[in-house]
């Protein structure tokens, strides 16, 4: 998902000129890949409860590869929305699977953990894409290649899910009584609301970050790629110390400090005019976000005894949301105003997510305050 999404910006203005559109309408067509995101992470809402895991997963990456190799051969756009829109709906059903399998597998910190590990996986995902988008852009090769390169990786989640096992996740016996009666806390709604700004900010800031460097700043189009990758190379150091600096200092003071630091991190994104100096406050606000997406996961998990497969999904639905709709808002904000004024409203986002998170952690001190780090692993069973 994340490779898919993070090219967006660098690949806007070649499909403009290919289609003969503008970059206002190209950007907010990609509602359709996001907005598929939304529907399967609804989807998996009700998926999980009935299918394997296994099963799931390989239907759901086999549609991706059919969908991704089919792009070539449309020669006109509503075509290709209607490709993206499948393979972003596969992408919100697969994230979800993926959340569960370790939400299933791990216990408390050690969970925050190997969600942060998989974040680390979006992080790498989104410089390489990113880098790759560049190159093929500014050699003038067909827009969608870097989405060939990723059919290319799909084939190898395939081969990897049909060799794996994974952990039973489906509602029955104890498992099922205890979730029946366990109703789940404020606090979880308040991390779901959070996790949908979250993205929303997010998306929309490095959506139009890009167009901004070269509209105003000058940039050339390597120097406006090179922003969003930088962004990502800060992600992915972050979460390989945010993976185990979670389970020495838990998962509250982790993401307190990690929703802070981003909000400040990005004032400068927009604050800034020269581009050298963008691309390095662009590698910091990666490296201070610390996970905070699968960290606020953990969280909201933690907060109920045996938290079930549809308070992920739902977790995971609510930052699916933010990322559906970031192109379209985000292209209504530009269209009225300029791809200044969206940066700033993005940044904004970041603060509101801050009293959010906050809020969530003061509502659940006592769910939280055994949690040390120390829990034993639960190995994944065989379905």
């Amino acid at each position: 998902m994340s490779g898919m999404m993070n090219p967006v910006g660098i690949i806007t203005g070649l499909m403009a000129e290919y289609f003969n559109q503008p970059i206002t309408r190209i950007t907010a067509n990609f509602s359709w890949f996001t907005g598929g995101i939304f529907v399967g992470s609804l989807a998996a809402l009700i998926i999980y409860e009935w299918v394997s895991l296994k099963s799931a997963l390989l239907v759901i990456y086999g549609l991706v590869l059919l969908s991704l190799i089919s792009l070539p051969f449309h020669s006109d756009l509503p075509g290709i929305w209607l490709a993206l829109g499948l393979v972003g709906a596969c992408c919100g059903a697969g994230l979800s699977g993926a959340a569960i399998t370790i939400s299933k597998s791990y216990e408390q910190e050690r969970r925050a953990s190997m969600l942060v590990i998989t974040d680390g996986c979006f992080s790498i995902a989104g410089i390489v894409t990113s880098w790759l988008a560049v190159q093929l852009v500014v050699r003038n090769i067909q827009w969608y290649g870097t989405y060939l390169f990723i059919a290319l990786i799909t084939c190898i989640i395939i081969a990897l899910t049909s060799l794996s096992t994974f952990p039973d996740h489906q509602t029955k016996g104890r498992f099922q009584e205890g979730t029946a009666r366990e109703s789940w806390p404020i606090g979880t709604w308040i991390c779901i609301f959070a996790l949908f700004i979250y993205t929303l900010s997010q998306y929309s800031l490095f959506l139009w970050l890009p167009n901004y460097a070269e509209t105003r700043l000058g940039a050339t189009l390597d120097e406006a790629g090179l922003i969003v990758g930088r962004f990502w190379t800060g992600m992915l150091v972050a979460q390989i110390f945010s993976a185990w600096w979670v389970l020495k200092i838990g998962v509250r003071r982790t993401l307190f400090i990690g929703t802070l630091a981003s909000a400040l991190a990005t004032i400068p994104l927009w604050g800034y005019q020269d581009i050298d100096g963008l691309v390095l406050f662009a590698f910091v606000c990666g490296v201070v976000n610390l996970g905070l997406l699968k960290i606020t996961l953990s969280l909201a998990t933690q907060m109920m005894r045996m938290p079930p497969p549809r308070l992920v999904s739902a977790l995971l639905l609510g930052a699916t949301t933010g990322t559906s709709i970031a192109p379209w808002v985000s292209s209504r904000i530009v269209e009225m105003s300029n791809n200044y004024v969206v940066l700033v409203v993005a940044s904004a986002g970041y603060f509101v997510v801050l009293a959010l998170v906050t809020l969530a952690i003061k509502l659940a001190p006592e769910q939280l305050a055994g949690n040390t780090g120390k829990e034993p692993m639960r190995a994944p069973t065989r379905p």
